[in-house]
């Protein structure tokens, strides 16, 4: 496999899903801080080095360097040194921390301070900008006509989001199916890049949900017990989640998640209509308090929630997951995807389902967070 592709694709957590692999950038995390603390630690509190991103919340830098790797589409050792990450001796570290600055000053300068540009703006996934327009491979659509589906008199037509999620409801088997089911274990097996591992999913009505992904030299657990969410692979140090890998964590741990999306977004409107493979969908835009918005396809004929797309916060732009949902099957009175891929802009993987039991005792050992030993610290890569 590919050392790439098994790194880069695993990053945080996803609705009825989980990561399965931290990335180098997320296994080094520096250990959070400790419980009572009155004021979380700054970047350069937390790691050594750090120059341009001074002042943002310790727990922001990784999902920075996520954002990085994915605009210019390299990893961490494009501008770190493997074992020595707060080394100044590659050059395109130094450059990074330039252009980190023009970019903060392009948006104090020319969009009061609002992030309209990005590094992803000029880069679009390689490590050097494209300077010369592209000749389009074949006749496309223009910006014009492409936009004509959201004019006013299309949107004044669509369903209001209460109608489309009521149909959610209803699809997967209605409110009295879904307050019955307290317990669920999934078995199945997931697949990147051709390769395939045993997973298990175990989710409680009490908001906890864990998995395990089963590999050749151990366990890669993602769990999360109602409050505290972390992560573990065979050979790194546990990660405490924070930020958007918590908050997804929350939700994913609802398996009532049909019924409460109304509760969960503090508002919902209907955004379009648009086609989803071959398949009509309308699409929801779903806003909490502190968030980036979550975007929600529903199936306009089944009623089925078919993707879903949130974005996570970093001080360079929005980090952004999608997952896709398929193959939906009874089970005790419900309907549940057995399949789902998640993809983000370093690769995408799919866990297919095999078997289902509902509403039976899970071992709370599963949700307990596992003691590590002590070790040396181990700083992750500054800016």
């Amino acid at each position: 496999m590919a050392g790439k592709s098994f790194r880069s694709i695993f990053a945080g957590v996803g609705l009825a899903a989980v990561a399965l692999v931290a990335t180098r950038t997320v296994a080094q995390s520096a250990p959070a801080n400790a419980a009572g603390s009155a004021k979380p630690k700054t970047a350069e509190e937390a790691f050594k080095n750090v120059q341009v991103l001074k002042g943002i919340p310790a727990d922001q830098l990784f999902p920075t360097m996520q954002f990085i790797t994915a605009s210019l589409g390299v990893e961490c050792d494009f501008c770190h040194q493997e074992g020595a990450f707060d080394n100044d001796d590659k050059k395109p570290k130094q450059t990074a921390r330039k252009m980190m600055q023009m970019m903060f000053a392009i948006n104090k300068d020319n969009f009061d301070g609002h992030r309209e540009v990005t590094c992803y703006s000029c880069h679009r996934g390689a490590p050097k900008p494209v300077a010369i327009p592209i000749i389009a491979p074949s006749e496309h659509k223009s910006v014009e006509a492409e936009g004509m589906a959201d004019t006013p008199s299309n949107a004044a037509s669509l369903p209001d989001a209460d109608k489309i999620l009521d149909n959610y409801v209803r699809a997967v088997g209605g409110a009295d199916a879904i307050r019955k089911i307290s317990s669920r274990i999934q078995k199945g097996t997931v697949n990147f890049g051709g390769h395939k591992f045993a997973i298990e999913i175990f989710t409680e009505t009490s908001a906890k949900r864990a998995s395990l992904m089963h590999l050749p030299n151990g366990d890669s657990i993602t769990a999360y017990d109602g409050h505290d969410g972390w992560l573990a692979a065979p050979g790194r140090p546990l990660r405490e989640m924070s930020g958007a890998d918590l908050d997804a964590a929350q939700v994913d741990a609802d398996l009532r998640f049909p019924m409460d999306a109304k509760n969960i977004f503090s508002d919902l409107s209907v955004e379009r209509k648009e086609k989803l493979g071959d398949r009509e969908v309308y699409v929801l835009s779903g806003l909490r308090e502190g968030q980036p918005p979550v975007q929600l396809y529903f199936d306009e004929q089944s009623g089925f929630l078919l993707r879903l797309v949130r974005y996570a916060e970093s001080p360079l732009g929005r980090n952004p997951t999608q997952i896709d949902y398929s193959d939906y099957r009874g089970a005790d009175g419900m309907k549940i995807p057995f399949q789902w891929t998640i993809a983000r802009p370093g690769g995408r993987f799919t866990i297919q389902v095999d078997q289902v039991q509902q509403n039976v005792p899970i071992d709370a050992a599963k949700f307990a967070k596992p003691v590590e030993p002590a070790t040396p610290e181990h700083k992750p890569p500054p800016q």
